[in-house]
């Protein structure tokens, strides 16, 4: 196995700067760098640019719209975009959905949704997570009965990431309450404009909207959105937490979020001497290089065995764990760093139209905000609690 790039994926990551440096908007960049709330054109503009250069899908095979990258390309993708300030690809429709549709739809499910993904027609959301069932996902109550040629859905999906745009959700309902928990569950394919359909937002700690409460009274869904075999959507699943946990190792943002903090320490003063010059403080940060560094070399790893054909089981969970305390490591970090200025902010001081003068040069706009959101990331996707028992079965009873 070799780690490291050859001349040929080098010339790829040239390949990459240079698209971005040209084509990536100054304004949704600079948004992204100052932690502003992005809008849903902003996002759609994005993704319009990637779907013309035609890298928007690169997880796709190429009959579907895919590109013909490697994993290590995809990696060195993902580095790329998230060092120049581009948006995180929404990933529900494009990396979520569209991967269960491709390997386990029908061909008139891909010939329906595959295309619109790619245009951006389709927004989609993620209906999993239930007040009663997020880590304990196989616990959900959420229930679908069949009806002639549909299913009726009842009941209630939570935290549901920019459901709010959202003009489809993919759900996890309940189809069999008498089989084993995990038999019992079906996945379907849901239009957020059917009646019966309710989202009610939530207010984070940030003061942000971005997730939501979904409600369903009887929703009529045809059957014809179910995908796979009825009481086996487990499957589909388990399948999709694979694709959502090893992107949420998050190597690329982490690092732009690491020079982020350089520059921040580097600016603050303790005793007449930058951050960067305290002992202390540039230990905490030498810190968390070094596990960053060790993730990333963990990356190239596990992206490397891909390439041969390998496919990432408990080390997607390792990756989740590990990455998402490197994140939340580093905005500790940020929020430390700026001391009593971390602490106050306002909310129009996130808006794109905010022209006012920010606390501490260009970095107040995001601390606290910021370090209030990575919170979650320790939660969502699979608690880490959770992914720790995953990866104690899998690796260490054998």
């Amino acid at each position: 196995m070799d780690i490291h790039y050859s001349a040929e994926q080098l010339a790829f990551r040239d390949e990459v700067r240079a698209f971005l440096k040209q084509e990536l908007p100054a304004d949704i960049a600079s948004k992204v760098k100052l932690g502003k709330h992005l809008t849903k054109a902003d996002h759609e503009r994005w993704q319009k640019t990637l779907s013309k250069r035609g890298w928007y899908a690169p997880g796709w095979p190429v009959e579907h719209g895919g590109t013909d990258w490697g994993p290590v390309e995809k990696h060195i993708f993902d580095e790329e975009t998230s060092a120049a300030g581009a948006p995180r690809t929404i990933p529900f429709g494009v990396a979520m959905v569209a991967p269960v549709i491709i390997k386990f739809g029908t061909e008139a499910q891909k010939q329906q949704y595959l295309p619109r993904i790619l245009s951006g027609e389709d927004w989609w959301c993620q209906g999993y997570s239930e007040p009663g069932a997020g880590s304990d996902l196989a616990s959900l109550k959420t229930r679908a009965v069949r009806d002639g040629d549909h299913y009726v859905v009842n009941g209630q999906k939570t935290w549901t990431t920019l459901g709010q745009h959202a003009n489809m959700i993919f759900c996890l309902v309940r189809t069999d309450p008498e089989a084993q928990q995990q038999r019992g569950i079906s996945f379907l394919l849901i239009d957020m404009a059917t009646p019966g359909i309710t989202v009610r937002p939530i207010i984070t700690l940030d003061g942000d909207h971005e997730v939501n409460e979904v409600f369903f009274d009887d929703v009529r869904v045809p059957v014809e959105n179910l995908v796979g075999e009825e009481n086996k959507g487990w499957t589909c699943a388990k399948y999709l937490l694979t694709h959502e946990r090893t992107g949420l190792a998050g190597i690329g943002s982490s690092k732009a979020a690491l020079s982020h903090l350089k520059k921040i320490a580097a600016k603050q003063q303790k005793n007449g001497k930058s951050l960067l010059e305290d002992s202390l403080f540039r230990a905490q940060i030498a810190e968390v290089e070094m596990s960053l560094m060790a993730a990333e070399v963990s990356t190239l790893r596990i992206v490397a065995a891909a390439s041969e054909g390998g496919v990432p089981g408990a080390e997607s969970s390792i990756l989740k764990v590990q990455g998402t305390e490197i994140r939340q490591a580093i905005t500790h970090l940020i929020r430390k760093a700026l001391g009593p200025y971390a602490l106050p902010f306002l909310p129009e001081e996130l808006e794109g139209g905010f022209e006012g003068e920010y606390l501490v040069d260009d970095y107040a706009a995001a601390p606290a905000s910021t370090y209030f959101n990575m919170r979650k990331l320790s939660i969502f996707g699979g608690s880490n609690e959770i992914q720790k028992n995953i990866v104690s079965k899998m690796i260490l009873e054998l």
